[in-house]
């Protein structure tokens, strides 16, 4: 039998992913004339190589000046994309390439946690956690039923590994201090929960109805049981007291949204819907689940963890017979006749395929005068920045924006001056601007990196011109 706490961290919380703020009634569709903006964060484990992202058509000068870790930055017209980015070279005018931030303040080596979306140093435990991460305050100003989701290949070994692939365990974000986010490792289970209320089968719109009556119970018990309580025990039973009410509000919106969401509920094949599916197939159920809860309305922010240091990759094009330990890429080990750097490539492209995938699908939704995807950003990058071991010093960025999007961004290779340069910006800067350009006017978002002797506050100019 499971205990009560057991009972609401997997079932209710995780079913919220502590995301929603109690808030009046959102419809799927923007009520303005201005759609909302949606971000898409998409990251990876075991490092994106710097030198992976510059282009091969640079000539000797720029190549010259990249080793030297110059700043630059260079119209992607004309010049050509690695090719690993080749699924996503039909969206070059929205592509922009940036390197050259750094993110010594994040926990780095093989695992960040949360540190890659929040700017601070973290590991598993609930008080390293320091606050919201950007995808959450990102979700803040633009609400939505569900606020924010959380996708995840999970690692069956090594860095979050929860020893249950399939299920809905702590993600790579977080909703506040102390308070991890939840995150659905399969499609099958995603589709269950996030869509259990317009199911069409009887079971599961029983236990639906079901969890209902429980959460109006347990929202004053856990309410009256946090009063009895002192210290980190009292803050752990509030949070779960606020994820219930929150999932209480998050029920009531989305039955107001029934209708629409019984045109998005996705239709996934059965592949998608095993339990032993390869890594491939789980991603690609995944990204799925993503764009119909984009496109539903559902939420405007999902995070996507594509792969972590321990995922090991099953159904990788040209492999599709290994069971590839990430762990043993990253130290330079051949598998199946590939070389480490060969394997790295097939990998983001792989990536590249499902990003390619949700721009297109994106590009393919009217809305207001254009597309949805005129209205999102998406984020490519690693979890734990440069490379296998990594020291922080780089933090490689692959963003796709669509044209109403506010960063002066598109079709651009932009490197900012290396690390400790005059001109040098990190995370935490990256993150501001970011923040700024939509409305939260914060002064920086984001610990300090106290061996960095450069001026580290405020956003990226030169992105809000």
């Amino acid at each position: 039998m499971i205990d009560r706490r057991e009972f609401l961290t997997h079932s209710l919380l995780a079913t919220s992913a502590l995301s929603v703020s109690p808030a009046a009634l959102f419809s799927a569709q923007p009520t303005g004339s201005q759609p909302p903006t949606r971000f898409i964060f998409v990251h990876k484990g075991n490092g994106l190589l710097p030198e992976s992202l510059v282009p091969p058509s640079f000539d000797k000068q720029q190549l010259e000046g990249e080793n030297r870790k110059d700043a630059c930055d260079v119209d992607l017209d004309g010049h050509d994309l690695p090719n690993w980015m080749n699924p996503i070279a039909a969206h070059r005018d929205n592509l922009t390439l940036l390197q050259g931030l750094s993110g010594k303040m994040c926990t780095t080596g093989h695992h960040t946690w949360c540190s890659s979306l929040g700017a601070f140093k973290a590991n598993e435990r609930l008080n390293s956690i320091k606050w919201a991460t950007v995808d959450f305050e990102l979700a803040k100003l633009f609400p939505s039923p569900f606020e924010h989701i959380e996708l995840a290949c999970f690692p069956d070994g090594g860095g979050n590994a929860r020893g249950n692939i399939n299920g809905i365990e702590k993600g790579f974000s977080a909703s506040g201090p102390m308070q991890p986010n939840y995150a659905f490792g399969s499609p099958k289970v995603a589709l269950q929960e996030l869509f259990k209320s317009v199911s069409t089968n009887e079971t599961a719109r029983k236990r639906y109805e079901l969890q209902r009556r429980t959460l109006q119970f347990l929202a004053a018990t856990e309410s009256d049981l946090a009063s009895d309580l002192g210290g980190i025990e009292r803050t752990k039973v509030a949070n779960y007291a606020d994820a219930i009410q929150g999932v209480r509000g998050r029920n009531l919106r989305i039955d107001g949204m029934s209708n629409i969401l019984q045109k998005y509920v996705p239709k996934l094949d059965t592949k998608y819907l095993a339990e032993d599916l390869s890594t491939v197939d789980r991603q690609f159920g995944l990204t799925e689940i993503l764009l119909s809860t984009l496109i539903s309305g559902m939420t405007n922010v999902v995070t996507f963890t594509i792969d972590e240091l321990g995922t090991r990759y099953t159904g990788l094009p040209d492999l599709e017979g290994e069971n590839i330990n990430l762990h043993d890429v990253g130290h330079n080990k051949s598998i199946g006749g590939y070389e480490a750097l060969e394997i790295r490539n097939k990998v983001r492209n792989q990536h590249m395929t499902l990003v390619d995938l949700i721009v297109t699908r994106l590009k393919n939704v009217p809305e207001g005068d254009g597309t949805m995807f005129d209205n999102t950003m998406l984020f490519y990058f690693s979890d734990n920045g440069e490379t296998h071991h990594s020291k922080g010093t780089e933090w490689p960025f692959i963003v796709l924006a669509g044209d109403n999007t506010k960063l002066n961004l598109g079709r651009r290779y932009i490197r900012l001056p290396g690390y400790n340069k005059e001109g040098h910006k990190t995370l935490g800067n990256w993150y501001t601007t970011i923040l700024n350009a939509y409305g939260h006017s914060i002064d920086h978002y984001g610990a300090l990196d106290v061996a960095l002797t450069r001026d580290q506050q405020g956003p990226i100019k030169q992105f809000l011109s």
